[in-house]
């Protein structure tokens, strides 16, 4: 089934998801090295993380969820300074169809059909997604403390994104939750039906926009007792 596109990476779980703008603003190009700090260091726990997405087109939406396959976190002076999180592009889930319908937009999202295994994430090829840390900075945004920016890799193609959250720590865990977040797909190569490069397709287009929200925990590895 050819309808929507829906995107991961990455990065947290998600509760609900907003409607995705049609003119959403170019990723910028990944210039910057990810964080990295001494500190305290933090393993995400897949079984508690979940990424939620929405994308769009003239006549309805499609919503879904991908699971994080693995990630860490480092915690300096109480504040979160660098990590990483590694989403599975396997696990890519619609969530709002069932039957024939849910497998048939699953298994063209993830490429492993008969056709169009390029038209989106191309899951053999490109298995995982990759967000990683550049910096952490306090949010004026409602609802959320940080702005997390970090280098965005889908499909081997790194793009820089800023993702509003709320980030909470303590000795024992780091949970970050994001406010909903939109990426342009086709700054990651993801161009099929789009209007902007398929001017002839009329109103069968899907939307480049591709909303997200996400929530990851992440904890402290137990304390060793010393041996007596």
């Amino acid at each position: 089934m050819r309808s929507i596109v829906n995107l991961f990476l990455v990065v947290f779980v998600a509760v609900a998801v907003i409607s995705c703008k049609d003119n959403v603003s170019k990723a910028a190009d990944a210039t910057a090295e990810a964080a990295t700090a001494q500190g305290v260091e933090y393993t995400l726990t897949p079984e508690t993380a979940k990424v939620t997405w929405e994308g769009s087109k003239p006549t309805g939406k499609h919503v879904g969820t991908v699971n994080v396959a693995k990630g860490i976190f480092t915690v300096k002076d109480g504040s979160l300074a660098a990590g990483t999180v590694v989403l599975d592009m396997n696990t890519i889930t619609v969530t709002d169809l069932t039957g024939d319908d849910k497998a048939g937009l699953e298994e063209h999202l993830k490429g492993t059909g008969a056709e169009g295994a390029d038209d989106f994430f191309s899951v053999t090829k490109f298995p995982m997604a990759r967000f990683e840390i550049i910096s952490v900075t306090p949010s004026t945004e409602a609802g959320v403390n940080s702005m997390v920016k970090g280098n965005l890799t889908i499909k081997d193609i790194t793009k820089e994104v800023t993702i509003p959250a709320n980030i909470t720590i303590n000795n024992e865990m780091v949970v970050v939750t994001s406010n909903p977040f939109t990426i342009n797909r086709t700054d990651w190569g993801i161009k099929y039906a789009s209007k902007n490069f398929f001017k002839e397709i009329g109103d069968k287009f899907i939307e480049d926009a591709i909303s997200f929200q996400l929530m990851v925990e992440a904890k402290a590895a137990p304390a060793t007792t010393p041996a007596q």
